[in-house]
């Protein structure tokens, strides 16, 4: 690990963690892996793993701690970690990286991996092959599909629906855009869809599809999961990924990659509200920019807990239904406190939702030795 690396790592520390960081090497499978515990004093962690090249040690122990946020503003008896697997998602040998992957963090039963980008169903049922502890597993396995049912996506419409009332936004008739228009993104636009909001914008990695007057989602998931591109959609303007931000919107939902929203952007997003349905995809000088600007916008781990609370409901032999009942109350809660909070003292949503994450954390560390 170079100097840079270890220099940003000490950077992240602090009295919550992280409790652990494992750099994972196989030399006949060519595995490369980055695990990070970061606290476990409410339980084990649970957090997913990450499969992509470009991921690295920071974005990890980033994520990990996004985790341990969000596993206690959920009020979840777990702690928070994460993990990454360097290496392309669509490689022909994805099973044989996966099951290394597992085999060299079978003892260290402190994390319970589960699904993120880049790693479906079908992975974790290897992992759990392998190891036995696993969350996001097939239906067949007695899992709860994420990316089937949309939780996290559903989270995100009931935060939105929230937060509306903090940006004095009318939900029937506002205008959505969603910046990844994947798991989450479809989702959390068919479920916002359902509350009057009109879709008018949305992302992938090949294009961004735009008609002001409105797409009908549902013909845009057909047209993706048939197509493998939003651009294959005809009513709408063709326009490049990064033109999505240029687009005047009500609500933006970034669903897709980390700091995709920056101090080089923030100034020039026109969006009332920002629900971040994806981990970390506004860096924090964005977030206070945007704050100063009057944008509400509310933090990944308040938004996008939908998918721990339904791998946590189905790892206790929950059903989908007690899933999306726990994710309603909790994300709706969260979300209500943390901005009454914001606007009591005058803080940041994020720093609101740290303030009472922390205090949570604090006091399950108290009952550790």
């Amino acid at each position: 690990m170079g100097y840079d690396i270890e220099h940003n790592l000490f950077h992240l520390a602090d009295e919550l963690g992280p409790e652990l960081i494992v750099h994972i090497s196989d030399i006949k499978t060519g595995l490369k892996a980055i695990l990070v515990v970061d606290n476990t004093a409410a339980g084990p962690a649970m957090g997913g793993i990450r499969m992509s090249p470009e991921v690295t040690t920071v974005e990890v122990a980033r994520l990990a701690r996004s985790m341990t946020m969000k596993n206690a503003m959920a009020r979840l008896p777990h702690g928070g970690g994460k993990s990454g697997i360097i290496a392309d998602p669509a490689l022909p040998d994805k099973e044989a990286l996966i099951r290394a992957f597992a085999r060299k963090i079978r003892h260290i039963i402190e994390y319970i991996p589960g699904p993120d980008m880049g790693i479906s169903e079908t992975e974790m049922a290897y992992i759990r092959d392998e190891i036995g502890r696993a969350v996001g597993l097939p239906r067949v396995l007695g899992g709860i599909p994420l990316d089937e049912i949309g939780s996290t996506g559903f989270g995100v419409a009931i935060s939105a629906e929230v937060a509306a009332e903090f940006a004095d936004l009318d939900l029937k008739g506002a205008r959505l855009t969603v910046e990844g228009f994947g798991a989450v993104g479809k989702h959390a636009a068919r479920f916002l869809e359902e509350k009057g909001v009109v879709l008018i914008a949305a992302s992938d990695s090949k294009g961004t599809i735009y008609n002001p007057d409105g797409l009908d989602v549902k013909e845009l998931i057909s047209v993706k999961e048939a197509t493998g591109s939003l651009l294959n959609y005809k009513d709408g303007e063709k326009l490049l990924t990064t033109d999505l931000f240029n687009i005047s919107t009500d609500i933006l939902v970034p669903a897709a990659r980390p700091d995709v929203i920056t101090e080089s952007n923030a100034d020039v997003l026109d969006a009332k509200l920002i629900i971040e349905g994806a981990n970390i995809p506004t860096t924090l000088e964005a977030e206070n920019q945007l704050y100063e600007r009057g944008v509400v916008c509310v933090p990944d781990f308040v938004a996008n807990a939908g998918g721990v609370i339904t791998a946590f409901v189905e790892y206790h032999n929950g059903t989908e239904k007690q899933a999306f009942k726990q994710i309603e109350a909790t994300i709706r809660s969260n979300t209500r406190e943390m901005l009454e909070l914001s606007r009591k003292e005058g803080i940041t949503p994020r720093n609101a939702a740290e303030s009472i994450a922390r205090h949570r954390i604090y006091e399950a560390m108290t009952y550790r030795k």
